[in-house]
């Protein structure tokens, strides 16, 4: 099974992250069966890493916390597996190469398609090394999605001839400044060469920003917005979290 591409094809897709394991595992499986019922569709799951260098503070601190409350990559993959009937939506896993690397890369990938998950994200791997983990995704049915941005220029034709799942277009926008040029320029360079279809990953996301968002790519990711929801209501985040989701659904529909 990859749905990947399914999850592009009724309109703009949202994206939403989760940390796995923040506050606990069974908060987490509560907001992924919740966000999958609530226009999720397709949901990044964070497998914590003590040195996240892509991440900012929000999702630093939720990898602490996590790591801190027991969290293992095995424990989340027994957690997807027994709630995966039960989630509508593809689903991917965002991690760093040290940990696939620790757990065993064929392992690794094995785990994922034993347990419905579609695509993994490892924003640390450039593209000329990504040979260190394709093999193994061709193996197991998973997709390596590829990321760009703004500064990869004339690196982005090259990436988006390869890019397996969806390209994941790392804006500057939001806090970090930037604009929805950059990334409508980005988009461009995509499709001049391969009808993959691109999303466009917001740090801190409210509907409007979305919705401009969506203009200029196929779908939004919201990778801090939602952990800092979790963080703020820790166990009781499931209602704020559905409602958001609702929020940036409806905005992009």
């Amino acid at each position: 099974m990859n749905d990947i591409k399914s999850a592009f094809e009724n309109g703009k897709a949202f994206i939403p992250f989760v940390t796995a394991g923040d506050p606990d595992l069974a908060t987490t499986e509560k907001i992924l069966i919740e966000m999958s019922k609530n226009g999720a569709d397709i949901i990044e799951i964070g497998i914590p890493f003590s040195d996240p260098i892509a991440e900012g503070v929000a999702i630093q601190e939720a990898d602490l916390r996590s790591l801190a409350s027991g969290t293992t990559t095995d424990k989340i993959f027994d957690m997807v597996k027994r709630v995966r009937s039960e989630i509508k939506c593809a689903l991917a896993i965002m991690t760093y190469m040290n940990p696939i690397f620790v757990y065993g890369t064929d392992k690794f990938m094995r785990r994922c398609s034993e347990c419905g998950i579609s695509a993994v994200i490892v924003p640390d791997t450039p593209f000329e090394e990504k040979q260190e983990l394709s093999p193994f995704c061709d193996k197991h049915g998973i997709e390596l999605v590829s990321l760009i941005a703004p500064t990869s220029h004339d690196r982005i034709k090259m990436i988006a001839k390869e890019a397996q799942g969806f390209v994941y277009c790392v804006s500057s926008m939001g806090v970090k400044g930037g604009s929805i040029t950059d990334i409508g320029e980005m988009v461009n360079l995509v499709k001049s060469v391969s009808d993959i279809p691109s999303a466009v990953e917001l740090d801190t996301s409210t509907p409007e920003q979305a919705r401009k968002a969506v203009q200029n790519a196929d779908g939004v990711i919201v990778s801090s917005a939602i952990v800092k929801i979790v963080g703020k209501y820790g166990k009781d985040c499931i209602k704020p979290v559905c409602d958001y989701v609702k929020s940036i659904k409806e905005a992009i529909s």
